[in-house]
């Protein structure tokens, strides 16, 4: 009896430590750099719309002004990541962006 109770206590160290698993957790619409760096002015809400998905908010008082926004958390991780990204809108092209995703450094076309 004391030799199985040993094996058995042993046992329980040699296994190893099992977690449960943690699933990234994201709500709303993940914009990257790179999808940022893709939008130019004069892009129409389609082009926009293939771009950055459809938006999170639309205000119907304000066509003009489309909303981003999402919230992540990474797998074993307690940080949370906060975006945000207006995308405005002048004669149905686009004209600015506000928010606080930079667009990614891209090469221009020819360049090394």
């Amino acid at each position: 009896m004391v030799l199985v109770s040993a094996f058995g206590i042993a046992g329980c160290d040699l296994a190893p430590k099992l977690t449960p698993y943690r699933m990234e957790i994201q709500q709303g619409n993940y914009v990257t750099q790179d999808m940022v760096a893709r939008l130019k002015p004069g892009l129409t809400h389609d082009q926009v719309r293939f771009v950055l998905g459809t938006p999170l908010v639309t205000d119907i008082f304000h066509d003009e002004r489309w909303d981003y926004v999402f919230m992540r958390q990474r797998v074993n991780s307690s940080e949370m990541e906060y975006g945000r990204i207006a995308v405005f809108f002048a004669d149905g092209k686009l004209k600015r962006i506000d928010g606080n995703i930079p667009a990614a450094d891209t090469p221009e076309r020819g360049e090394p």
